[in-house]
């Protein structure tokens, strides 16, 4: 029985580093692999651009989330957000262990900004309830937050067993951290860090993380360990650091 799992968030910020100057995919997924994780959490996930799959000589032939699940996470699920001529970008999803049913939810507050909520169902073995993962990326303007964390909390209440383990994961954008607690309070939910050492992970920029952007929120978890992966090399793979996460399974 898998009582303990690792679970790790990132914004891969389309696989290239900021202002499109260097691609970074090869970087991420190496960066991911030795963290070990279970579950990871994915946002800004590029399955599909035109001219930077010709720009790039490196880029992915069946797109990133794929690319990035290869061989280490059997499971993958992407969820599109955000479409344009050259392509589209969402959520992404990947798991060890078998992803049973996924369903991406268009949580857009505003025309001008597209975004998603991407939910699996992932069968733990010996687990009596399957796991359900959230990931999300939410707007940049708190109105906008406020109203897409009130969409995910109606969807929680009304897809998800209050009984069953969860964890919603990804890019808040909630540097104010406040929507983040009452939205958590709602659901009878912890974010992980702010467990740990009373406020939410510094994570961007990830070079040098000065502002609390992405969340892990869990119910029916122990936390054991959290950490924040973050530093000068980071210049070169995301504008994001990695957050990750030791949860046991309270039964």
């Amino acid at each position: 029985m898998h009582n303990t799992l690792h679970i790790a968030t990132f914004n891969i910020h389309k696989g290239v580093t900021h202002f499109n100057a260097r691609f970074a995919l090869h970087h991420q997924r190496e960066l991911l692999r030795k963290l070990q994780a279970d579950v990871v959490f994915l946002q800004e996930v590029r399955d599909e651009h035109a001219q930077h799959s010709k720009r790039f000589a490196a880029w992915p032939k069946f797109g990133q989330a794929e690319f990035l699940a290869d061989a280490v996470w059997p499971d993958f699920a992407y969820g599109k957000n955000s479409v344009y001529p050259a392509g589209h970008h969402g959520n992404a999803l990947l798991s060890k262990f078998p992803i049973i049913k996924t369903t991406n939810i268009d949580i857009s507050a505003h025309t001008s900004e597209e975004r998603g909520m991407l939910h699996s169902e992932i069968n733990i073995p010996g687990w009596n309830q399957p796991l359900h993962a959230i990931c999300v990326h939410l707007g940049l303007f708190a109105h906008w937050r406020r109203q897409q964390l009130s969409a995910v909390a109606d969807y929680i209440k009304q897809h998800v067993p209050a009984d069953a383990p969860l964890i919603i994961a990804g890019d808040f954008n909630d540097w104010g951290m406040r929507t983040g607690r009452v939205f958590a309070e709602s659901l009878h939910m912890r974010e992980v860090f702010e467990h740990h050492a009373g406020n939410p992970a510094r994570s961007f920029p990830s070079w040098l993380p000065i502002l609390r952007l992405d969340r892990i929120y869990v119910r029916g978890f122990h936390v054991k360990q959290v950490e924040v992966h973050s530093g000068a090399h980071f210049v070169k793979v995301s504008d994001h650091a990695i957050l990750t996460a030791t949860l046991t399974r309270e039964l």
